[in-house]
């Protein structure tokens, strides 16, 4: 049996609203998200062996534990017999660094659960599958779907029906930001707004209006971060610049590929030790 290949694409949020906590002590999100053509690749094939086969390859591969969310899924889905027993062997190429903001384990599980509800034909209802993805991690949801704009509201997904067409440029210093650490740090809960523009066009005067909660939180924890934003912000005055998710990784947004190309010629000669990647949304 040969193996299929399958996109598991980086998520970028555009905006990140924090709007309270739950009794779990989790805290309640409000986020637009993107996905960009950087990906990482996912080999999967059935196998005959009494155990599932996890290997990991690639620049970013060296740091990934032994109980990832790979390994997780796979072990709610044999509990579950959703995939009739069958054993897999699957091989995943990390493109997408880790402690990045960029959701690339959790979007790994949620290409995987996509890959084997069309295969096994699983008929998960939206409550089935939010609590499918939540025992895995809170991104996992939002990559059920990994294409066009993603509302994501409590436990609601609203897919946008316009789509956003810009290039982005990621730069990651050579150190991650620990969420749980940036969470603990967070004092105020913003109002939701989001589900307001669901019908708008996300354009650089609508996102200038948008903000990332735990981006200032970030910065003051991490000084090099703030240094690294405000330099990218003197790049290009045209450009729209946001950290992801908890960070570490500051994303400008251009509507030009010249304009990015620019910005990461010069980012690559300040920053020689930075990861840096210029992509497009999809």
């Amino acid at each position: 049996m040969r193996f299929e290949k399958i996109k598991s694409h980086a998520k970028v949020n555009l905006s990140l609203n924090v709007i309270g906590k739950q009794k779990s002590k989790l805290h309640n999100l409000e986020t637009l998200v993107a996905f960009v053509d950087l990906h990482d690749q996912i080999l999967v094939k059935r196998i005959n062996d009494k155990n599932h086969e996890i290997k990991f390859s690639g620049h970013f591969s060296n740091k990934v534990p032994k109980e990832n969310t790979i390994s997780n899924l796979l072990k709610i889905l044999d509990k579950k017999k959703r995939i009739k027993n069958h054993k897999y062997s699957i091989l995943i190429k990390k493109n997408i660094p880790q402690k990045a903001g960029l959701g690339g384990g959790s979007m790994n599980a949620a290409s995987l659960i996509n890959y084997f509800v069309k295969k096994y034909k699983i008929n998960l209802s939206s409550k089935e599958r939010y609590n499918l993805c939540s025992q895995i991690g809170s991104d996992v949801i939002l990559g059920i779907d990994q294409k066009n704009l993603t509302i994501s509201y409590k436990k609601k997904i609203t897919k946008m029906k316009k789509n956003l067409k810009m290039f982005t440029l990621m730069v990651k210093p050579n150190f991650g930001c620990s969420t749980k650490s940036i969470f603990k740090r967070v004092r105020r809960y913003s109002k939701p707004q989001l589900l307001k523009i669901r019908s708008k066009n996300i354009d650089f005067n609508l996102m200038s209006k948008m903000k990332n909660d735990l981006e200032p939180i970030s910065l003051k924890k991490y000084p090099r971060l703030q240094k690294l934003r405000d330099y990218f912000l003197n790049i290009d005055k045209n450009s729209y610049v946001r950290m992801t998710g908890s960070g570490s990784t500051i994303v400008g947004y251009f509507k030009s590929k010249k304009a990015a190309l620019n910005a990461k010629k010069l980012l690559k000669k300040n920053y020689k030790n930075y990861w840096c990647n210029l992509s497009k949304t999809i």
